[in-house]
């Protein structure tokens, strides 16, 4: 399984991206997909999440601005991001869990990361 992500760049402060992640490989079934971003010198944290019935759960700081969506017939998770501050710097990261067959549990992958710069 490989997962690609796009849509990062360089974005003044109040503007807005929009990032892609696209599953290929084998696939039977996509579950649980999140975004997650590390910021220079500071640990990976996850940003949200979204399952597969389509409930998404953010952490507090990008609550309101950011939001996660997901396209099952693309296996394409989405995260729009309006609003961007500066401390929104960083890499971001799909994490996304996938079961290869129906008697296989879900094994989970790691996109390569995009990187979103926010200038003030």
């Amino acid at each position: 399984v490989q997962l690609q992500a796009s849509g990062g760049g360089l974005v003044q402060a109040g503007g807005s991206l929009r990032l892609s992640c696209v599953a290929s490989g084998s696939i039977y079934r996509i579950n649980t997909m999140a975004w997650y971003r590390q910021a220079p010198g500071k640990q990976r944290e996850l940003v949200a999440v979204i399952t597969s019935g389509g409930t998404p759960k953010y952490v507090d700081s990008v609550k309101g601005r950011f939001t996660v969506s997901r396209d099952n017939a693309r296996k394409t998770v989405y995260l729009q991001m309006d609003s961007l501050r500066p401390e929104d710097t960083g890499v971001y990261y799909c994490y996304v869990a996938v079961q290869s067959s129906s008697s296989t549990p879900s094994r989970y992958y790691w996109g390569q990361g995009t990187l979103v710069t926010v200038s003030s």
